[in-house]
């Protein structure tokens, strides 16, 4: 593939609701280039796809790096890695159906980010396909931003193309030749084009004060202000394209690279981009890891150039790493490619250090770009390997996984003994679980995920602990009075010894006897906190009392004074931060309340959601990741912490004691 510079660059995410077609778009747009001889998909199958995947090639001048990207929630974590190397986008909507929460969401990541977009109405000779419904939904959910292009001609069978309302032309569809040819326009259909096209001037109007001041005087625009005003609405996100067509039969994708080239944005107009500069600096956006290839990494180029053989510095780890060979992805397979430009999308193999979000540079004077923000888990599972020698396995496999998807964490629970991994939902979840066993080889099973509950004591006890062993010879003898209270630190250790009653040098034993005690209460063996205990008298024998005896005396002291002292269990409660649209607010409280929680505070949000703050015991939010996508149709999310630790209810305390102790 030849060297094109930055103005004839495009990088363009597809992004779309699941089974809209965005998989059949590249097949699509790679048979219009040519490199390919025909289009394989079919237009009933939904192929969910776990991972971004690049698709570079070139049509008519210049050169296009399509990234297509995941549409299913579950994997968020390759969204946000194929929107920080995009500088535009492709959403693809199924004309067959209603406005889906993933045209939603995409509409709502791009113009968070500020990235140009056009949507391609896809499916539009179905017999189902509904063009104008899909218009009028668009319109009521984002105004006068929505710019149609096109007019489908014909519905179902009787479909013959589109008409191009921006340049007043007809595309037709030729059956044999899999393509469309322009043709004269039809003369039966001046009332849908005239009313699909004052939606194009009214979006055309809103862009410039001067054409909108024509438009109300009934000043027609000429075709040149048309196509002024709306790549400048397209560019600062105030006006979304709509053009239509069929991905399976190469039916508008002509057109969709017209659209692109012209009216999505090259490098050039990103500001981050800087051509002119001459250090290299770039930002790894993606990692895969290939059992042939190593770590693959797909780099962004911010400035500069590089070639084969240049040594570059990681800004964010200080270390140095080799270029090799510089690739891209054409049809599916690497290509090699001379060097790399500033605008460009490149692959590189077999970086030592580098990870995903780390910026190179050939000048180490230069600053790291801003990491790439990863979604937090949303659903936490507790997971095993069936071989218990591959516990160290697993381990490792996970820390490679999660160099391809920084979406997922693991963690070992040192109070449950539990690995707990960290998703987005039970089919990333299973999707992690596939690439151990595929990669690794290493079968996973889940298990019920415990909570760490706590116990303390909400009383005080005035106890003794005293340890007398006596078998011949030298004995063992230890004893010590101790006062338990309550107290906010997790333990507090004091001592009031007056006369010698303890001798100073075992009462760093009876604090060490207190604290192991610490990691079994006397309600269910789980661990206490908030106990605070004074050492305030005691005795011993000269002969028999030892650093262990003491520590004896102090352990059962600690299990009487916990039983007096009124012991309680606690649960982890914790913090959900939750947005969701304004109309499922209700249903959101209503479940937290089933859930013993409580609403703390609720705040408006970006577009129409709304922030809702709650306190829920962490034993209700295993599943909550799910609940919340059934109460919300996918529009939800949230975010989770660990805020205190609270009281369990006695009937409820009760239960988990009886089934801790069977």
């Amino acid at each position: 593939m030849r060297i094109y510079d930055s103005s004839n660059i495009r990088n363009i995410g597809i992004l779309g609701h699941s089974g809209s077609g965005k998989s059949n778009m590249v097949e699509g747009l790679e048979f219009t280039a040519g490199l390919t001889n025909r289009i394989v998909g079919n237009e009933n199958d939904t192929k969910i796809t776990s991972s971004l995947s690049l698709h570079a090639l070139e049509y008519q001048g210049a050169k296009y790096n399509f990234v297509d990207i995941p549409g299913y929630g579950d994997f968020f974590g390759e969204v946000e890695s194929g929107l920080a190397a995009v500088d535009g986008a492709i959403i693809i909507v199924d004309g067959t159906t209603d406005l889906t929460v993933g045209t939603e969401t995409a509409l709502e990541l791009t113009d968070s980010r500020n990235i140009p977009r056009i949507i391609f109405v896809n499916k539009i000779d179905n017999e189902k396909a509904d063009y104008e419904k899909i218009l009028s939904q668009l319109r009521g959910k984002y105004g006068k931003r929505i710019a149609p292009f096109h007019v489908p001609w014909g519905t179902g069978e009787n479909f013959r193309g589109h008409i191009n309302v921006v340049d007043m032309f007809a595309r037709e569809f030729d059956k044999s030749k899999n393509e469309c040819k322009t043709v004269e326009m039809p003369t039966d259909m001046d009332n849908e084009i005239n009313s699909v096209r004052e939606m194009l001037l009214e979006a055309v109007a809103e862009t410039d004060e001067e054409l909108m001041d024509k438009y109300f005087n009934g000043v027609e625009f000429t075709t040149a202000e048309i196509h002024r005003g709306l790549r400048q609405g397209v560019l600062d996100c105030s006006v979304i394209p709509v053009i239509c067509g069929s991905t399976l039969k190469n039916i508008g994708l002509h057109t969709t690279f017209d659209v692109v080239k012209d009216f999505l944005p090259s490098p050039d107009d990103n500001e981050k981009v800087q051509p002119e500069k001459n250090s290299f600096v770039c930002q790894i956006f993606k990692t895969t890891i290939d059992s042939f290839l190593g770590k693959v990494s797909y780099a962004k180029i911010y400035s500069g150039e590089i070639k084969q053989d240049m040594e570059v510095f990681n800004l964010n780890r200080k270390t140095k790493e080799k270029i090799g060979k510089i690739n891209t992805f054409v049809n599916n397979k690497m290509d090699e490619v001379q060097k790399g430009i500033a605008g460009d999308i490149v692959v590189f193999s077999k970086f030592n250090s580098t990870k995903t979000s780390d910026t190179l540079s050939t000048s180490e004077k230069e600053v790291p770009l801003k990491d790439i923000t990863f979604p937090k888990p949303q659903l936490f599972v507790a997971i095993e390997p069936l071989n218990k020698n591959d516990d160290e396995k697993m381990s490792s496999g996970l820390n490679r996984l999660m160099e391809e998807d920084p979406s997922f964490t693991w963690h070992r629970n040192l109070e449950t003994g539990q690995t707990v991994l960290g998703v987005q939902g039970e089919l990333h979840c299973a999707t992690v679980i596939e690439k151990l066993k595929a990669k690794f080889g290493i079968t996973i099973k889940t298990v019920e995920l415990k909570v760490p509950y706590r116990e303390t004591i909400k009383g005080t006890s005035d106890v003794q602990g005293k340890y007398k062993k006596q078998s011949g010879g030298h004995g063992q003898y230890g004893d010590v009075l101790i006062k338990f209270s309550h107290v906010d630190e997790d333990f507090v250790f004091e001592e009031t010894i007056t006369g010698g009653s303890v001798p100073k040098s075992y009462i760093p034993a009876v604090e060490k006897g207190l604290r192991e005690s610490l990691k079994e209460g006397v309600l269910a063996g789980y661990p206490v906190t908030n106990v605070k205990a004074v050492l305030y008298d005691g005795s011993y024998h000269d002969v028999d009392s030892s650093e262990l005896a003491f520590k004896i005396a102090a352990n059962l002291a600690f299990k009487k004074g916990m039983l007096e002292a009124k012991p309680t269990l606690l649960e982890p409660i914790m913090e959900l931060t939750i947005f969701v649209p304004e109309s499922c607010i209700g249903d959101i409280m209503g479940d937290i309340n089933k859930k013993r929680g409580k609403i703390i505070g609720m705040d408006a949000h970006k577009s129409d959601k709304q922030k809702i703050t709650a306190e829920v015991p962490m034993v209700e939010t295993f599943k909550y990741a799910n609940d919340l996508k059934a109460m919300t149709k996918g529009r939800g999310y949230f975010e989770m912490k660990l805020s205190k630790y609270e009281e369990v209810p006695y009937e409820l305390a009760q239960k988990i004691i009886e089934i801790r102790k069977k």
